[in-house]
């Protein structure tokens, strides 16, 4: 359950904007963990969940993707229903929660103002991510949503307009390799499970539980 100690540097601040924002939130509450966020889970995990960004009082307080916030009750319930976690709790990283198989990120690691990173720093933040895709060699990645989805592709090479982003949509992208062979994995796409998405019903259970159930089928196929 060990994070990759080249995947991340936790004393980045190559982004102004986001460096001087959790400058600011760590004066503000000293109790929170208010830098970049390491990713969780299985350090070779056949399935990588990407998200967008730490909320502030979620992965941004407690220092682990998705735990403390909304969007962490629907993703972690799920992934435990699919076998995928140890319990469905996503409240304290003291919970005792432990993934199998899996790894939660984020396309961006450190909290943006008002959720919303710029497009300057999701590419500054890319090589964390395309570093995490070449060391674990997933076989399947989830995308929380279009700003994830196009992070993964980046992180790929892939063009844009080749591989558009729409809910349940299912792509296979070349993987991640300085030497350039990286292996081929399948991109499952998602709207983001967010307060407002599952609210609005925009995403139901059912259809984020559709998802992991193709993303089920495919790893037992791929074994």
């Amino acid at each position: 359950m060990t994070s990759l100690k080249p995947i991340l540097d936790g004393s980045c601040t190559q982004c102004p904007r986001l460096a001087r924002f959790l400058a600011e939130v760590r004066a503000q509450r000293p109790e929170y963990f208010a830098r970049p966020v390491p990713p969780f889970g299985d350090a070779r995990a056949g399935l990588l969940v990407v998200g967008l960004a730490p909320g502030m009082h979620g992965a941004n307080r407690t220092g682990r993707p998705f735990t403390g916030d909304f969007a962490g009750i629907l993703l972690y319930a799920t992934l435990h229903k699919f076998g995928f976690a140890s319990h469905g709790g996503s409240d304290d990283p003291r919970d005792g929660l432990r993934l199998k198989g899996c790894r939660v990120t984020n396309a961006v690691k450190c909290l943006p103002p008002d959720n919303k990173p710029e497009g300057a720093e999701v590419r500054r933040c890319n090589p964390f991510l395309a570093a995490e895709l070449e060391a674990i060699r997933p076989c399947a990645v989830l995308a929380l949503g279009a700003i994830a989805h196009q992070a993964v592709l980046l992180a790929c090479g892939a063009k844009p307009r080749a591989f558009p982003f729409a809910h349940h949509a299912v792509h296979t992208l070349p993987g991640v390799s300085r030497t350039g062979h990286g292996r081929a994995f399948r991109l499952f796409d998602s709207y983001h499970c967010s307060r407002y998405n599952t609210q609005t019903r925009r995403l139901t259970t059912a259809m984020f539980e559709a998802v992991f159930r193709d993303i089920n089928a495919y790893l037992s196929s791929a074994r």
